[in-house]
Formats: C-alpha cells, structure tokens, sequence
C-alpha cells in the first residue's frame, strides 16, 4: 500500500556533512522546535503525574474513624466549602472529558496507581525520544560548527592569499 512503511523499514539516513550550513539550520530549527514541544509535553505529563499521585496519597490518609468528620471541599484551587465525610467505601473519580465514576477505597487506590504507572511509561517514551532527537541535534550543531569553522578559515586564507597578492 503507498504512503505507509513496514515495520522492518529502515530510518533514513542522512549525511549531515554532505548539507549545506542553510540546510543545516533548517534542520537545527526544526529540531529546537520539536525539542521545546517534547519538553512542553514532559512538563504536563508529570503535571498529571503529580495530580495522580496527589489522589493516591489523600487516599492513603483515609482513616475508618473518619465518618461524618468535618472537612473542607475544594471548590476551586483557592476556595473551599465545608463538608461531611458520609461514605468512606464510595468515591468519585473524574476520569476526564467530563466522565466520573464511582469507586471503593481500594478500587480508587488501584486506579490512582495503575494512571501513575501509565503515565510514567508515557514519560519514559517520551524521554528516550527527547534523548534521540538531543543526540541528532547534537550532531547537526557540530557540523554546522565545523562547517562555519572551515568558512572561516577559508576566508582567511582568501584575505591572507589577496594581501600578499597586493603587497607583492
């Protein structure tokens, strides 16, 4: 089928050294580009990685004892309402787009901790990504480097070639 790639193709190599510096920039900015979005990635990932296993642990601190305790109920990140503990064994999870559902104790610690996990792996992927991508930008930078030296170089032996030609 065209337009698709099986799973043994190989990745495409590329001569970074047979680029000229232009291309060479145009690759290292696309490559910063990719890197900062990967890096904005990261950071929600373990954004939400926090939340989880912010759930986990405020359901670790659940006491048998705590029936109709007084607590306070967050109803923004600043602004709390009080409230009763009426159900110890019967949580609500939100599980995003708008969908809640409703769990035991143990069922709720299971599901904060399978996410935590889930999402750790998702940041671990993400990482050996971020790791291939810094390795390959790496090596642009280093030809370019290398490119703008013999440039440099080159023109020197130029000016030194000219004032010699001049002085002689």
């Amino acid at each position: 089928m065209a337009g698709t790639s099986s799973a043994s193709a190989k990745p495409e190599m590329i001569d970074l050294t047979k680029l000229s510096p232009d291309q060479l920039m145009q690759i290292k900015q696309e490559f910063e580009q990719e890197m900062g979005n990967i890096q904005e990635s990261l950071s929600t990932l373990h954004g939400c990685k926090a939340k989880y296993a912010g759930s986990k642990e405020a359901l670790e601190t659940f006491q048998p004892d705590w029936e109709n305790r007084q607590i306070l109920v967050p109803l923004t990140s600043s602004m709390y309402v009080p409230g009763r503990v009426k159900d110890l064994n019967n949580f609500v999870i939100d599980i995003g787009t708008g969908y809640y559902i409703e769990k035991d104790l143990e069922g709720s610690k299971d599901y904060f901790k399978r996410r935590v996990e889930y999402v750790q792996e998702q940041i671990e992927k993400i990482e050996k990504i971020h790791l291939q991508k810094t390795r390959f930008l790496n090596s642009v930078v280093g030809v370019l480097e290398m490119k703008q030296a013999a440039a440099v170089k080159m023109m020197q032996a130029q000016q030194q070639q000219q004032q010699s030609n001049q002085s002689a």
